[in-house]
């Protein structure tokens, strides 16, 4: 069974449907129980990071969260799920995350006093764009992780988002996209997967890549 926690925010229903149509067995829930014995967890969320840790926090969903991913049971955070794995967010008046990941939460920022590019760039960054193995993870990210079996190097996913994680270790780094500059689009660490991007949204090389979580 996959669980797909429930804290009041996100798009749970078309994540739950996007599995229950590649034949996954699914559960919506909001119970600890639930999360603690989970055979698969999905993290998915669309809002504000600090809002989203209350949220956790007031279900008492926190503990059970991390406690799923260190005794190894498959993990996928999807946009705030993602953000939500690292220490602490610049969103609002910052925030702490969980805590798996060391490193920030960080907001978009360009220079529009520059005569580039970047100053076209909006926020939120929303729409499709090409991810790319991690230089520093080349080999890990296209030979080793499981969930990017069969989709090819360059794949485009949708976006959805005015932050972006930034991991202090950088080997985590499964993917890369650009958006003014390069951010981690999926990070990878055993049992933990995340991606900043919305596979449930990006049509068939999306379903490919929550298809692989499955079969995990």
């Amino acid at each position: 069974m996959i669980i797909v926690v429930d804290y009041g925010m996100g798009n749970l229903r078309s994540v739950s449907k996007a599995l229950e149509s590649l034949g996954a067995s699914v559960r919506v829930s909001s119970d600890p129980t639930d999360v603690a014995g989970a055979e698969k967890l999905i993290l998915p969320g669309v809002g504000a990071f600090p809002a989203a840790m209350r949220e956790l926090a007031a279900r008492n969903l926190v503990e059970p969260i991390k406690a799923s991913i260190a005794q190894g049971t498959p993990y996928l955070g999807i946009c705030l799920g993602l953000q939500l794995l690292f220490d602490e967010s610049e969103e609002g008046e910052g925030a702490a995350g969980l805590g798996i990941l060391p490193g920030v939460v960080k907001k978009f920022s360009f220079n529009s006093a520059l005569r580039t590019p970047h100053s076209a760039l909006k926020i939120p960054h929303m729409g499709w764009n090409q991810v790319v193995a991690s230089q520093k993870s080349k080999v890990k990210s296209q030979k080793g992780c499981p969930l990017l079996d069969d989709i090819p190097d360059g794949s485009f996913f949708y976006f959805v988002h005015s932050y972006y994680g930034d991991p202090a270790d950088r080997s985590v780094v499964a993917l890369e996209t650009d958006y003014g500059g390069p951010f981690a689009a999926m990070v990878w660490r055993d049992n933990l997967y995340a991606t900043q991007f919305h596979p449930e949204k990006s049509q068939t090389i999306g379903l490919k890549l929550l298809k692989n979580f499955i079969e995990l």
